[in-house]
């Protein structure tokens, strides 16, 4: 009797048989989990799909000739100055496109025959995205390539724990702000790719403070707790610890900002939903 992938005349005992078959198990899943990670967020493009803008940094050389070596800035005409042919437009342009233009312009000069050109952009100016609210490191970051909000979220060290389940990306599009709200647990968890926008200059990524209700009285751990979800009554109270033996279900309440700014107080049911900033009161029994 023999097993497929053991030789004959060669026993093999049950237990190598087992090892071997879940490590082919384990192998399959890690490359159906790599296909899975690579299909949901693609690798950005290179550096050199950028597009030169108005205050970038370039450093230019030409192969065989260090006396044309040169650093210099887009101006705000988006040219550079390069010796020997003076002023080129490189914006709206990548790195491979401006070095040629500038490659062409030696040859036609007469100055160098077949120019090997080489620029680099080591300064990312002007295309940045700002990075507010609830991240760990805000700020604005340098786009040096074709980037999503989830590559920018990295860059700033992620989301706090106060943050919100859902971030806000705000546009400035042919003058009119642009938003559009992205709820992180379908982008993350569930794989909407499609909620991972490209992120231009310009663009501003919010992420907000957890929303938050407050429980107070009679409860085991009074204080405030992130509002997740459709919470209700029952389901605060739990995460309050529950009520105290002094406590009582009857006459609960909930405080609330009315619609005129001004504090209301609701006799409560156990299954109200409660929402954003309200507090939950418990009572103490009277008997």
């Amino acid at each position: 009797m023999s097993i497929s992938g053991i030789e004959a005349g060669k026993p093999m005992c049950l237990c190598d048989v087992i090892f071997k078959f879940q490590a082919k198990v384990l192998m399959r899943t890690i490359l159906h989990m790599g296909l899975l990670l690579w299909a949901a967020f693609p690798l950005p493009a290179t550096a050199m799909d950028y597009q030169l803008g108005n205050g970038d940094i370039v450093h230019i050389t030409v192969y065989d000739h260090p006396e044309l070596l040169t650093d210099t800035r887009v101006d705000e005409q988006g040219r550079i100055s390069f010796p020997l042919i003076g002023g080129v437009s490189v914006a709206g342009k990548t790195a491979a496109a401006a070095q040629n233009l500038i490659a062409d312009a030696l040859e036609k000069g007469d100055f160098i025959k077949k120019p090997q050109v080489n620029l680099i952009v080591t300064e990312y100016r002007s295309k940045q995205v700002s990075v507010l609210g609830q991240v760990n490191k805000p700020g604005k970051y340098p786009l040096d390539s074709a980037s999503t909000v989830s590559d920018l979220l990295a860059l700033a060290g992620g989301a706090t724990l106060d943050s919100a389940d859902e971030i806000i990306l705000i546009r400035n599009q042919d003058g009119k702000s642009q938003q559009f709200k992205i709820d992180t647990k379908s982008l993350f968890q569930d794989g909407r790719v499609d909620l991972n926008h490209q992120v231009k200059g310009g663009d501003v990524i919010f992420v907000p403070r957890a929303a938050v209700f407050y429980i107070y009285g009679e409860v085991q751990k009074p204080g405030a707790y992130r509002l997740a979800g459709n919470l209700n009554v029952m389901q605060a109270l739990s995460l309050g610890g529950g009520i105290t033996p002094r406590g009582t279900q009857r006459g609960i309440q909930i405080r609330r900002q009315g619609a005129d700014g001004q504090p209301v107080k609701i006799q409560a049911a156990l299954t109200d939903p409660v929402r954003e900033n309200d507090v939950v009161y418990v009572k103490e029994s009277l008997f």
